[in-house]
């Protein structure tokens, strides 16, 4: 039995609405970042939907269904993947940018995204003003390869082939206005050189042509040449990343031009008008599953590296992109479509 305080009264109803207000004020002080955080805590509320804007298959495809799985685990909600591939990634990305500001829809994007603006006369939304940034989720490394017959080995030797030969090195990519194109249009630049571009529809093609004799050189993301340069059917020059794919260490082109670097970007968006604390939500969740060591381990079998940055750095990073790849599309006289 407990013993009462002889000196001990009970609060009248009025002290004790007040002290229930001071403790909660107390509370709300000691966890500052508790209401934010209460805001999307139910969220999602229903299936969500991530919008692949490419066919398929390969290795951004890969990663996208690995992360939803995650956050369907994470999120108790099915996350349920959506491909609209076409027109370089603007029909997914117009499907986000036309769908409801709630979360329940968001999209997945490449480099394109940021090419776009520049490459295409019009589009059916604004890049900046009707799509919001999540998180940019992974740097996709590209490869510069050549016949295993070439006379190069290493791209200085590369550059000094091409300069004593102008004209004469044609090279090929999976199409006209992609990453690969424009990054090897940079490479042309920064080192003075020249060389015929061949666009395909696809990397097999370029791949079939430059084992064949018929090009000799070809820019593809990493991983898809990687199995035929263990096999001994293409060279590899050069990875066009500010350092070596992880787990590998093959050269890069910034060891022979300082300074030089092109990633691929893959990137999650929302529609603009999203909530903040919604878009944080998917972001920090994101980063999560990003960040688990077995899921890093995953991505980087894709040949990516992972950033999981915030949505502000994302936006920042893309409309960077978007100013550098409309000053390359502008030097090389590439025409928009």
């Amino acid at each position: 039995m407990t013993r009462q305080n002889p000196h001990f009264s009970p609060p009248s109803p009025r002290r004790r609405e007040l002290l229930g207000t001071g403790l909660g004020l107390l509370a709300g002080a000691a966890l500052p970042g508790f209401a934010r955080a209460a805001a999307p805590a139910a969220f999602p509320k229903g299936p969500v939907k991530l919008i692949v804007p490419f066919a398929p298959g390969g290795p951004t495809d890969t990663v996208g269904r690995l992360i939803a799985m995650k956050l369907q685990e994470g999120w108790g909600q099915p996350v349920i993947v959506d491909y609209k591939p076409g027109a370089g990634t603007a029909i997914g990305a117009d499907f986000v940018a036309k769908a409801p500001p709630d979360g329940l829809t968001i999209g997945m994007v490449n480099s394109s995204f940021a090419v776009n603006p520049s490459l295409r006369k019009t589009l059916p939304y604004d890049t900046l003003k009707d799509i919001a940034g999540i998180t940019q989720i992974a740097n996709l490394q590209l490869a510069i390869v050549a016949r295993p017959d070439a006379p190069f080995n290493t791209l200085a030797e590369l550059i000094a082939y091409a300069k004593k030969n102008p004209g004469k090195l044609t090279y090929g990519t999976p199409g006209a206005g992609s990453t690969t194109h424009l990054g090897a249009e940079l490479l042309k630049r920064e080192a003075g050189f020249d060389m015929l571009h061949a666009p395909f529809k696809g990397s097999s093609p370029a791949h079939t042509e430059l084992m064949g004799g018929r090009i000799d050189l070809v820019v593809d993301p990493f991983l898809s040449v990687l199995p035929f340069v263990k096999a001994g059917r293409m060279k590899l020059i050069a990875t066009l990343g500010d350092k070596p794919v992880p787990g590998f260490s093959y050269p890069t082109v910034a060891q022979t031009l300082p300074g030089f670097h092109v990633n691929a970007l893959l990137g999650f968006i929302a529609p603009h008008g999203t909530p903040p604390a919604v878009i944080e939500k998917i972001q920090s969740d994101t980063r999560r599953v990003l960040l688990d060591p077995e899921m890093r381990k995953r991505v980087e079998e894709q040949g990516m590296e992972v950033v999981a940055s915030t949505p502000a750095q994302f936006d920042a990073f893309v409309q960077s992109e978007m100013k550098r790849w409309a000053r390359v599309i502008a030097d090389a006289g590439i025409q928009p479509e």
